[in-house]
């Protein structure tokens, strides 16, 4: 399946970089009267520690992150397309982390002999490589696409961005359970406990000396979804660590006035 969907999308690409030091805009959608961001910035404009690495992150945190504070009160952040949703998925399953994520869970598996049918050394590691790599692609192409699609939800986390601490850390962990329509509403978050629920699935498969029952599922299933909910508080609060990092930030600025001229 996957290799079908890789065949198909192998051209997808990365969205242009906004240009440095511009004031964030948006455009119209000419099918409806919503409103679309910029594109993410580039890695190249962060010049700050550890550039690669904190880059990347960056990029995969505001990669589903939507920001309606930005924009005027009542204002409708466009909606995806289901073509947008899987190429959402395509570039978060083939993000460098993702590569590095699936080696370090296999790393653990490896320590800790899970699924000992797989064995030791370089081939038992290779197996779990294989199967962690599988199974978080699962997770992402049904949170981000297959479900999202068929529920007509946003995959997309929507920043709360104002308020104190303890206002916005409750609204990130909200988010496990409320989601966004497409058309704005709220719904429950199908999306990310089916998502977890399949994933699951599809790891037993991929590991019959796994022990299998409904215990291990949920316990699987829960750090999942525990993970996304981390990943959901790092997004709302990314803008100020991203300032304190000295990281560019798709942030609304304020309005420059021109100077006006002296009168005579």
């Amino acid at each position: 399946m996957y290799a079908l969907i890789w065949s198909g999308f192998a051209q997808a690409q990365q969205p242009p970089a906004a240009p440095p030091g511009i004031e964030e805009q948006t455009r119209k959608n000419a099918a409806s009267p919503c409103l679309e961001p910029l594109p993410l910035v580039s890695l190249d404009e962060y010049q700050g520690p550890f550039q690669k690495a904190v880059g990347a992150l960056g990029r995969a945190l505001e990669r589903k992150s939507a920001s309606p504070s930005h924009y005027k009160p009542g204002t409708l952040l466009c909606s995806l397309e289901p073509k947008d949703k899987f190429t959402l998925f395509f570039h978060d399953a083939f993000d460098p982390l993702s590569f590095l994520s699936a080696g370090f869970y296999a790393g653990l598996d490896q320590a800790q002999n899970r699924d000992p049918t797989f064995g030791q050394g370089a081939e038992g590691y290779a197996r779990r490589y294989g199967v962690s790599f599988a199974t978080q692609t699962s997770f992402r192409f049904f949170s981000d696409f297959a479900y999202p699609t068929i529920f007509s939800e946003d995959p997309r986390y929507y920043r709360l961005a104002h308020g104190g601490a303890q206002k916005r850390l409750l609204h990130a962990v909200e988010h496990t359970f409320v989601a966004h329509r497409d058309n704005g509403k709220h719904m429950f978050n199908f999306s990310e406990w089916m998502g977890a629920a399949t994933a699951v699935a599809v790891s037993d498969g991929l590991h019959p000396g796994n022990e299998h029952g409904f215990g291990p599922a949920a316990k699987w299933a829960s750090f999942a979804v525990v993970t996304d909910m981390g990943l959901d508080v790092l997004r709302e609060f990314w803008p100020e660590i991203a300032r304190k990092l000295k990281m560019p930030f798709r942030e609304k600025q304020k309005p420059q006035t021109a100077p006006q001229s002296p009168a005579f």
